[in-house]
């Protein structure tokens, strides 16, 4: 497995994993990903036998990104790395991919001595997203009511913040 930086070329890839994810991650267009994978500052994908077969966005505060979950942070923090969107593709899932990707995420946002943002769906239900991140030691600290959903916002502390608690 190889993870690197994502690259223009990759969106349409990257588009048919998010296809595949739904509605655990949230949809969105081709020119919409275009758009958000140059706001991202470490946008990663992981790479076996050259087919690209998951990615994660990850954003730092204060970009012109108008997600309304990613505004919630801004609001509330300062630092933090906010994973947009974590997704693997379907034939991929359960080898352990994401985790691997969130390693990396963790290892960068640890560097800046950051916390790491995220939320998964509580309406409609994603308790393997939600037993994922606790396995990664996320904690929910709010939850954002939409119009016809309904997200838990976790934060996971950064190594040097936990360590020292």
């Amino acid at each position: 497995m190889k993870i690197e930086r994502l690259q223009t070329k990759d969106i349409p890839t990257m588009w048919r994993i998010n296809e595949e994810g739904l509605p655990g991650v949230g949809k969105v267009s081709m020119e919409r990903l275009t758009d958000l994978l140059s706001l991202c500052d470490f946008p990663l994908g992981a790479h076996h036998g050259g087919e690209l077969v998951g990615f994660v966005l990850c954003l730092s505060p204060g970009t012109r990104y108008d997600s309304l979950n990613y505004a919630w942070f801004n609001e509330r923090y300062d630092k933090f790395v906010y994973v947009d969107r974590i997704a693997v593709g379907k034939s991929q899932r359960d080898l352990k991919i994401g985790s691997q990707l969130y390693a990396k995420v963790i290892q960068h946002a640890n560097k800046r001595a950051w916390p790491v943002a995220a939320e998964v769906n509580l309406e409609p239900p994603n308790p393997g997203s939600m037993r994922f991140h606790s396995r990664h030691h996320f904690k929910q600290v709010g939850v954002l009511d939409h119009e016809n959903t309904s997200v838990a916002m976790l934060m996971r502390d950064c190594e040097a913040t936990s360590h020292s608690e």
